[in-house]
């Protein structure tokens, strides 16, 4: 099995991030050679246009994902743009893509739908990303419920390129995350930066306190008993909380006499506890950015020696080669 994950560098990660994705990718650390992770800047290029951000928010990008704990001993991350040969086999598949597949991408037609200019590169997105797919001979992609349909593409392109060339390409499965990662933001909608509603995960604690502080709430009176299941403020609660104290915290709701307050404090304790060992280490990281660098190019050099393996294959099954 050999797992692959991209994400993009489009700004710092939120506990919606973590919890929906990236401490899933972590668990499927094993070997380096069977977890490969990037941090996807020509996907960023969409949406991202200054240059110093870009290159900002991509090394920001590593120095998180390694704080977290991705294990270079157990998995490969590198940066998207460090693999050129990405790019060359997402025009050998783009002059298969059809048309129609790709005006049905989620992501192309709601920009159109919602009136927002949609470029070329968000036209061919879903190209890029089955591209990123096969070079590596992937066939695990862990995505969310909203992203099995770039892994429905990527499948569809390699087909029809196995079909009029020969057997090339492996064809991923999506392997759904885990649905209960869902994390809701401070406004109870789900947390996404789109919607100005997050919690970053390495936020200074006095900082992070306030903002928890913050989270939308209902206006029911302190006496009165509460339902635990559908609260928003009380599934944040539990993304840290173990069985017991989120037990004991889901029976304090059904009794009543609390108010919100009461378990702001005690999410904000557990926010602060839960991330400090991983504060710290992107505390040691920033102090040693050429530390990270080097785990990029290290991640680059063995990507590209699988990529190079499998786009020339591609080629000469095409006949380029």
């Amino acid at each position: 099995m050999r797992v692959l994950s991209g994400i993009q560098p489009t700004g710092r990660f939120h506990w919606g991030n973590y919890f929906g994705a990236i401490r899933q990718y972590i668990e499927l650390q094993g070997r380096p050679d069977a977890a490969f992770y990037f941090i996807a800047n020509l996907h960023a290029l969409t949406t991202v246009r200054q240059r110093e951000e870009l290159s900002r928010s991509t090394l920001d990008a590593a120095m998180d994902l390694l704080a977290l704990g991705l294990d270079p001993a157990r998995a490969t991350l590198f940066v998207q743009s460090d693999v050129p040969e990405v790019s060359e086999l997402c025009w050998l598949l783009m002059t298969g893509a059809a048309m129609g597949l790709l005006e049905r991408c989620v992501a192309y037609k709601d920009k159109k739908a919602r009136g927002i200019r949609a470029d070329a590169g968000l036209f061919a997105y879903p190209v890029l990303m089955a591209a990123d797919i096969l070079i590596y001979d992937s066939d695990t992609v862990p995505v969310g419920e909203d992203q099995v349909q770039h892994i429905e593409v990527a499948r569809d392109l390699a087909g029809s390129f196995n079909h009029e060339f020969g057997e090339t390409f492996v064809l991923p499965k999506a392997k759904i995350l885990d649905h209960s990662a869902r994390v809701p933001g401070i406004d109870g909608q789900k947390m996404s930066k789109s919607y100005g509603n997050t919690l970053a995960v390495f936020e200074e604690p006095p900082v992070l306190r306030k903002q928890i502080m913050r989270i939308v709430t209902d206006s029911r009176a302190m006496d009165q008993p509460k339902d635990p299941e559908g609260d928003h403020l009380f599934q944040l609660y539990s993304l840290f909380a173990g069985p017991q104290a989120r037990e004991a915290m889901a029976a304090t709701y059904r009794r009543g006499g609390f108010g919100y307050g009461q378990v702001k404090k005690a999410l904000a304790d557990l926010a602060v506890e839960y991330f400090a060992p991983a504060r710290e280490r992107r505390k040691e990281l920033e102090a040693h950015p050429e530390q990270v660098r080097q785990v990029l190019a290290d991640g680059a050099a063995t990507a590209r020696k699988k990529a190079a393996e499998v786009l020339l294959r591609a080629q000469r099954a095409c006949g380029v080669r």
